[in-house]
């Protein structure tokens, strides 16, 4: 059969924070991939200090792949990302954070997957995540596989790992982008996407080291994660995506995530790495 995608695109936004030697390894992991892109777009979200902006140029001076797309002040991480998006070449799309590790076949797979099912708008994989040493695998996440089970599973969780998936940007683009959420952008955009008639596949296959330190869960924890999940529950709610019960479960869900211990929430959230 012959391979109606052989390109795609890839997405990351980088802002202040993020650190140079996390950035370098993101960077290396996409110009690695067993499939090379001929359209790496990088977002600097607003200004990112000195040694971000000249180790992104020294890139960008080497490969002609790469895109540098500037915005001079700090647009959040979703309105970086329709940014980016727009400056995408390809209809394939794959997502990259600017701390996380792709395995040299992510990219490969994915696009083989696309190529097999003409009607697939997104898909993603699992994760393997890591504290300190990418070589240390602390635990895995896994995430529903079929159309059926993530259309099912979104009504109160991600069915996705953000920084795993690749998208069809016409379809993104069709059902309104990332949006001006600062939060969960992903969880509005996913949901809005697999309720107008999208259809979704992961690949059960950890393809991306993902960095999940103390930080990590404080955000997930904090005040703002919590109510941006509650927001994009309501939105789902009145959109008729999700029922009243499904908005009450994600509610208390949120409340009780400030008192489960660590452990038991990691546990709740997290299996332990395959061997």
């Amino acid at each position: 059969m012959e391979q109606k995608y052989k390109d795609y695109s890839v997405l990351m936004s980088v802002y202040a924070n993020d650190k140079p030697e996390f950035l370098k390894l993101a960077i290396e992991s996409i110009l690695n991939q067993t499939r090379k892109t001929n359209n790496f777009v990088i977002v600097l979200d607003g200004i990112v200090g000195k040694e971000l902006d000249r180790l992104v140029a020294n890139y960008s001076s080497k490969y002609s792949s790469i895109d540098v797309v500037k915005s001079d002040i700090n647009l959040g991480l979703g309105k970086a990302l329709d940014l980016g998006l727009s400056h995408c070449k390809n209809e394939l799309v794959a997502r990259m954070d600017a701390d996380d590790i792709s395995l040299p076949e992510r990219c490969d797979k994915l696009l083989n997957l696309f190529n097999n099912n003409p009607e697939l708008s997104i898909a993603g994989t699992y994760i393997d995540e890591f504290s300190d040493d990418p070589n240390k695998i602390d635990s895995c996440r896994t995430v529903p596989t079929t159309d059926s089970e993530i259309k099912k599973f979104i009504k109160r969780r991600s069915p996705f790992n953000h920084p795993t998936v690749m998208f069809k940007k016409s379809e993104v683009i069709r059902r309104g982008g990332y949006g001006p959420l600062k939060r969960k952008q992903d969880m509005d955009l996913f949901s809005r996407m697999l309720n107008m008639g999208c259809i979704a596949q992961n690949i059960p296959e950890s393809l991306l080291l993902f960095r999940a330190d103390e930080n990590n869960l404080k955000r997930r924890r904090s005040k703002e994660y919590r109510k941006s999940t509650i927001q994009v529950a309501k939105l789902n709610y009145r959109r008729g995506y999700i029922s009243l019960f499904d908005l009450i479960y994600i509610r208390l869900s949120q409340f009780f995530i400030l008192f489960i211990p660590k452990k038991i929430l990691n546990r709740l959230l997290r299996k332990k790495p395959n061997k």
